[in-house]
């Protein structure tokens, strides 16, 4: 079982994905990294979401930043957003993470901040297996 998915929207994310990996290496928390843009195979990232077991999914996006938002539209579970400054310094993935609309909750860190989007994960799972 897979606690904790780690979801880029390309693979230019790759390290900020490793930046979480490395936080994640440290706990006893199993985790995936898996690249799926909401834009280009929105079909892969809805059966991805549907067969995953995952408590908690970290995703990664930067410019329209949609796939935090569209994970978090078809999981009850956690979503964290962790924006890339692909473009305006990710001014522009950062709001549109955190303008979800209501009941599409989805938590935001710091721009590039991959090893923060980790440290929330695992904070979160802390707070469920009672760690």
């Amino acid at each position: 079982m897979v606690q904790i998915s780690i979801i880029m929207g390309s693979e230019s994310d790759r390290a900020i994905a490793d930046r979480a990996v490395s936080v994640l290496e440290k706990t006893n928390y199993t985790y995936e990294v898996v690249v799926i843009s909401a834009h280009r195979n929105p079909d892969d990232l809805d059966a991805y979401i549907k067969k995953s077991d995952a408590l908690v999914y970290v995703t990664i996006a930067g410019l329209s930043a949609a796939l935090p938002g569209v994970v978090a539209s078809k999981t009850k579970k956690p979503v964290i957003g962790i924006p890339v400054s692909a473009k305006l310094g990710g001014l522009d993935a950062l709001l549109s993470i955190a303008q979800m609309p209501p009941g599409v909750p989805v938590a935001s860190v710091g721009v590039d901040n991959g090893a923060n989007g980790a440290h929330l994960a695992v904070r979160i799972l802390d707070l469920v297996t009672g760690k």
